[in-house]
């Protein structure tokens, strides 16, 4: 591997050695860290930001709650873009723009399409109260082919769904099999953008949480009822 402090590379690549061989995966680093190993470049924080299009996983308080505000975590390497060719960006830019991202902010509803919890609102465990952003998801299609599509995720699904596929095929399949009231009442929920459980739905969810001696004192009081 070359040495990070070889200038006849660009500040990415630098970036990229100085994590490699200073930092390591796994490690936290901070941005005057950074800053230090770099005084003279001017931009180096984006120039770690752009390692990330190379497939470089370097997390921020955004991704990991346990980070401090001035910390990142160098989470894992990515391609080896000090190789020759290998630091060329790619033809797939991962930036956003303003617009793109409230697009799809607005679509979404400004609601983590994996567990539904809005900006602002707490996980109810104590902890950083929930931040959106916009995810890339990897749709299999029925076709086969696979597509990155944006979506909202909050800060924890982000970090738990880097790896998700979606299968659009299987769930059109399986919207196939079903009758046509069931598919008429789909598509009210499809188009309402939410479903509202019936209350033994809700009755359910509630049963589900309780603890076994709940749940047997909850089995005997169901049959003394039928009786």
């Amino acid at each position: 591997m070359p040495s990070w402090l070889d200038k006849k590379f660009g500040s990415k690549v630098r970036a990229g050695l100085w994590l490699a061989s200073e930092v390591g995966e796994g490690n936290v680093f901070t941005k005057g860290q950074l800053r230090a190993a770099f005084p003279e470049v001017a931009q180096i924080d984006r120039r770690v930001r752009d390692l990330r299009d190379h497939g470089w996983q370097i997390d921020t308080r955004r991704e990991d709650e346990s980070l401090n505000l001035d910390e990142q975590r160098f989470v894992k390497q990515g391609v080896e873009v000090w190789l020759p060719g290998q630091s060329k960006s790619p033809k797939e830019k991962t930036g956003l723009t303003a617009a793109q991202r409230t697009k799809v902010l607005l679509a979404d509803s400004f609601l983590c399409r994996s567990c539904g919890i809005g900006a602002g609102e707490s996980f109810g465990d104590g902890g950083q109260d929930a931040q959106l952003d916009v995810a890339r998801r990897q749709v299999l299609g029925p076709d086969g082919k696979t597509q990155t599509q944006l979506v909202t995720e909050c800060n924890r699904c982000r970090v738990g769904g880097r790896e998700r596929v979606a299968d659009l095929g299987a769930v059109i399949g399986t919207l196939g099999r079903m009758s046509p009231l069931e598919r008429a009442v789909f598509a009210g929920w499809l188009d309402a953008g939410r479903r509202n459980p019936s209350p033994m739905e809700k009755l359910w969810g509630e049963c589900r949480t309780l603890p076994e001696e709940a749940r047997n004192a909850l089995r005997d009081a169901l049959r003394g009822m039928d009786q």
